[in-house]
């Protein structure tokens, strides 16, 4: 039989040929093992030698099985405790789970019974520490990074709207970060141990935004094969992040105000009410007062949802963050290419950091993927940001009126795909032209689409 990883096993028991027994099959199986007879003992060889289960008796004379899993328990939450016993019985083993045990075993013990136990908590504890790895790595992921005054003041909002269930309104540029703000909200509050389900309401078709928030019943409509869970129920219990709020249509808005007050919706084609309990967190580009005022917003739901307002600033006004960011972007993409990390130049870094940035961080990002991909040598110099410099353009420079003009065509184009996250039919529509028409434009003037 192959040898078992080098887990650290503390076997607590007053019976020595209990002891003798469990340490020669474990040790036999590749586990390290301790040992202790008493419980006083099996707390001091716990704190001296962090093991990763514990095999626990429970009678024992002076401090006996339950109360040194109590004391165990006060010191670390995690480890996993399997309890022995040769008198059990049912108050006892309930009794012992409660305070925290992993597992009960009774005397006379079945050894295999004890090695299959013994690894099944082994693996929970591995399932355990790869889940945090996987949130760390989540959360870093979704990082907000700056220490400007105006990321400070953001960081600061957020810590307290976090503590919180009260509704958030996210308002900002596209490109900025809304989205790292929400989740960011999501996971420093207390819902944070479950889903965070994003809707992005500009880029779902109008006539199926209703079947994706509030689900839809088998046959409800041409192609619904079979019954779907919407949005809101998949949120249960967690965080629902409405993005682009501003696009939703007035019907749609009619029926999430009612599924705020109530709590309650029915799936498309359904009669059964559906109750949830949701934190809604929504994000818009458009001034929500402006859209109230066109009567393309409903003042009702604004006053709702607009119970936190919290403003992300647009990176031309954050400029001294771009320093850490580009050597963020550097360091994340170097990781994700499974390349050496390159450096920009001070030339490079002031002209990243002399441009405005009209589609913000998203936009400098694309820009570093770029001049990290494109660029063979180590060091990014600053010939390579020359299409980024050149995007401020003087209109004035231009020999005749067709240059200019269709040197601002061009630069107001990829302003507005920006402002859309580069989503053509959207902005085809704030621009009042045909998609067919726009997507000519782009291949025309040249635009390259990420």
């Amino acid at each position: 039989m192959a040898k078992a990883s080098k887990a650290n096993i503390l076997i607590i028991d007053d019976e020595k040929n209990i002891i003798e027994t469990l340490s020669s099959i474990l040790d036999d199986e590749g586990y390290n093992v301790v040992t202790a007879s008493s419980g006083e003992n099996g707390l001091k060889m716990f704190s001296k030698h962090n093991p990763d289960i514990i095999l626990l008796d429970i009678w024992m004379p002076h401090m006996d099985g339950l109360e040194t899993l109590k004391q165990i328990r006060t010191k670390d939450k995690e480890i996993s405790i399997i309890m022995i016993s040769g008198h059990s019985n049912i108050d006892t083993a309930v009794q012992a789970i409660k305070l925290g045990a992993y597992d009960f075993l009774e005397k006379p013990l079945s050894l295999d019974k004890v090695l299959i136990i013994i690894k099944r908590a082994l693996e929970k504890q591995n399932l355990e520490k790869e889940n945090i790895a996987l949130k760390n790595s989540i959360s870093k992921h979704w990082e907000i990074i700056g220490e400007s005054p105006k990321i400070i003041e953001l960081q600061d909002k957020i810590s307290m709207a976090a503590a919180s269930q009260g509704r958030v309104i996210i308002y900002g540029e596209s490109g900025s970060g809304k989205e790292l703000v929400a989740r960011a909200l999501h996971n420093a509050g207390k819902r944070n141990d479950r889903d965070f389900i994003e809707v992005n309401c500009a880029a779902i078709p109008q006539e199926l935004i209703e079947s994706e928030l509030f689900g839809h019943e088998k046959g409800s409509f041409t192609g619904a094969f079979e019954t779907k869970k919407g949005k809101f129920e998949l949120a249960d219990g967690g965080t629902l992040f409405l993005d682009e709020i501003g696009d939703m249509t007035l019907t749609t808005q009619a029926k999430v105000l009612r599924i705020i007050e109530t709590q309650e919706f029915q799936k498309v084609g359904g009669s059964k009410n559906i109750k949830v309990d949701i934190r809604i967190i929504s994000a818009t580009n458009k001034d929500l007062e402006e859209e109230i005022q066109k009567a393309q917003f409903r003042e009702d739901l604004y006053f709702r949802l607009n119970v936190i307002p919290i403003y992300v600033p647009p990176l031309r006004e954050r400029k001294d963050d771009i320093p850490l960011l580009v050597d963020y972007f550097l360091q994340n993409l170097a990781r994700q290419y499974g390349q050496k990390k390159k450096n920009v130049s001070k030339s490079t870094l002031r002209a990243l950091m002399e441009y405005d940035w009209p589609g913000n961080v998203r936009e400098l990002k694309n820009t570093i993927e770029r001049l990290m991909i494109m660029n063979p040598d180590e060091i990014i110099d600053v010939k390579e940001v020359q299409p980024v410099k050149a995007a401020k353009s003087d209109y004035t420079s231009f020999n005749t009126l067709r240059g200019a003009r269709e040197q601002f065509e061009r630069d107001f184009i990829i302003k507005k795909l920006q402002e859309n996250s580069w989503n053509v039919s959207k902005t085809a529509e704030d621009l009042e032209i045909e998609r067919s028409n726009l997507h000519r434009k782009i291949k025309s003037l040249g635009i390259e689409t990420p």
